[in-house]
């Protein structure tokens, strides 16, 4: 068990709001023994006005989120517990996603746009032409490749679309946050004093803070032209950020902010630095495991691992992240692959398609037959993130014939998330040059043992799953209990949290996996719209396996025998 504070062990509880892309949720956590108490849920709706347009309102976000707080402490008090024992609280939230709103009335100036919004490639495309940059320019100073993906590029893309945003900046009314900010503003500004404060890891999403001085760059928001007094103020994960305003937690201090995917990866105890245990790979000759989170069924899905204190650059098309940072401790980084549509595929085919009664089902449905007849399945409904940042390329299901059925198109759509998961994998290999020997899977889609045994036969790599799948929010409520004044948690080197593991192991040879590969890559050149190289990023002195080809080079090198053979086939019919 985590080392804790004597005070008050046998009646310390802490809470933890979990603000994803599905959902809202308030969970309650026992202190002593890290169980979970009891929780509320409630969905929160997607709005899709356009194709690649994703929106969500952010006063239904903050509504439920509070529902959720009220109803997970009357089911609290309701099992016997007083509401005055809980001692903390910690906040998960959805990265990247944009908010705007009026500093002084709170009014949000646009619906929110999510972090799958595809609708600011235009922004891209220009940024790129009138600088005459690499989708990679700024990677030295935020990590992050030019992308729709990122939270800088929405408000560019509010700034120039709407004008009720300028003139709110013009006024100096205007207010940014990620989800975690428009929760703080409400939750904690109180008697004149507003609070507008984001976290390390949620700032890190932006391309606007220097991943080294941990700060807003004023040449990143430069380069999108975003006034920086429209910015929160960045501080630590673990520190006290204020307390609840008002309802039944009146008072109780939020002592953590994290990023979802980082909140998973505190949860899943990768704390410890430079320990065999860990399931991320600490640094880069020190390997091993790395982790994988399955966002919540409906969304993506992301790969980890922990570079320590030490800045890593990818070379690949993976992100350099904040991982955390303890009150006034060094931030800790990650490397990250990001896989845009993961259950969301398996989501569109329950309510677009409606060939499944809902997500559960696909395991049954998979497991009726042996593999997918020859069908690939490339959910690209919003472009291609790691390795590629392709933003043109769309959703296909390839190689059906008469004997397809449902069946087929439910297997593809579950290899389809680990073959982009192999993607990463290989790409992580790339840049570290370290096989990788263990993955730890998380979050929605882990409860799925077909999926998970697909998982392990595509990747070629052990693949195991906790018994608890409530590690993002259990993470921010360590968070919050690590913080300055609340000293309720050390997450050290000796702490450890018991988790039973399901494993499962390959079941297929290496050439059966790579000839499935092979096949998978050619689907994935087939769903480009331009004819460009993937996104590639400058060797920046990682370490070079000649031998080995990364799942991007193998594309590109297909992609140009493809391009000879039709060249060559044209000049013999003319």
């Amino acid at each position: 068990m985590p080392n804790r504070k004597t005070k008050s062990q046998a009646h310390t509880f802490v809470g933890a709001i979990d603000q994803g892309t599905s959902s809202s949720r308030f969970l309650i956590f026992d202190a002593s023994n890290l169980e979970l108490v009891t929780y509320h849920q409630e969905p929160i709706k997607c709005l899709t006005p356009q194709p690649g347009w994703v929106e969500q309102d952010p006063n239904e976000i903050l509504e439920k989120t509070t529902l959720c707080m009220e109803k997970a402490v009357e089911k609290f008090e309701g099992l016997g517990h007083q509401k005055s024992d809980i001692k903390a609280i910690g906040v998960t939230n959805q990265r990247e996603t944009t908010i705007l709103w009026d500093k002084q009335t709170g009014k949000v100036l646009h619906n929110a746009l999510v972090w799958l919004d595809a609708r600011t490639q235009e922004t891209v495309d220009f940024l790129l032409k009138q600088y005459n940059k690499r989708q990679d320019c700024l990677q030295e100073q935020c990590g992050l490749p030019i992308s729709t993906y990122f939270s800088a590029l929405k408000i560019r893309w509010l700034i120039d679309n709407k004008e009720e945003v300028r003139q709110a900046i013009e006024a100096k009314r205007c207010m940014f946050g990620t989800v975690d900010s428009w929760l703080l503003y409400n939750l904690l500004s109180n008697d004149g004093k507003i609070v507008h404060v984001t976290d390390v890891t949620n700032a890190s999403r932006t391309m606007l803070m220097n991943i080294r001085t941990l700060k807003w760059d004023s040449s990143l928001c430069h380069f999108f032209s975003i006034p920086e007094h429209i910015l929160p103020e960045i501080k630590s994960s673990a520190t006290i950020f204020g307390h609840i305003n008002k309802g039944p937690l009146q008072g109780v201090p939020v002592g953590a902010v994290l990023g979802d995917q980082q909140a998973a990866l505190v949860g899943q105890k990768c704390w410890s630095k430079g320990t065999a245990k860990s399931t991320m790979m600490q640094t880069k000759k020190c390997p091993i495991f790395i982790w994988l989170f399955f966002h919540e069924i409906g969304t993506g899905c992301f790969i980890l691992y922990n570079t320590g204190e030490d800045l890593a650059y990818s070379r690949n098309g993976l992100l350099t992240t904040v991982a955390y940072k303890w009150n006034d401790d060094d931030a800790v980084y990650a490397l990250e692959g990001s896989i845009a549509i993961a259950g969301e595929c398996i989501k569109w085919l329950r309510d677009n398609l409606e060939i499944i009664p809902d997500s559960q089902s696909t395991e049954k449905i998979a497991a009726s037959v042996s593999d997918t007849g020859g069908v690939y399945f490339v959910p690209a409904f919003s472009g291609l993130f790691a390795p590629y940042w392709r933003s043109d390329a769309r959703g296909l299901i390839t190689g059906m014939t008469q004997y397809t059925t449902k069946a087929h198109i439910v297997r593809a759509a579950l290899e389809g998330i680990c073959y982009q998961t192999r993607e990463i994998t290989d790409a992580m290999y790339d840049d570290s040059g370290v096989r990788l020997s263990k993955l730890k899977v998380d979050g929605g889609m882990a409860n799925n043992k077909v999926f998970l045994q697909m998982l392990a036969n595509i990747v070629g790599l052990n693949v195991s799953a906790p018994s608890l799948f409530e590690t993002t929010a259990l993470g921010v409520a360590l968070a919050a209990g690590k913080a300055k004044g609340i000293d309720l948690f050390e997450l050290d080197d000796e702490d450890e949290i018991e988790t039973k593991m399901s494993s499962f192991i390959p079941r297929i040879q290496g050439k059966e996996r790579e000839a499935h590969f092979q096949a998978w890559k050619k689907a994935v050149i087939k769903s480009f719209e331009r004819f460009t190289p993937p996104f590639n990023i400058e060797n920046k002195g990682v370490h070079d396996d000649k031998s080995h080809l990364s799942s991007r080079a193998i594309a590109w090198a297909t992609i140009t025998t493809l391009f000879g053979v039709l060249l060559y086939m044209s000049s013999h019919h003319h």
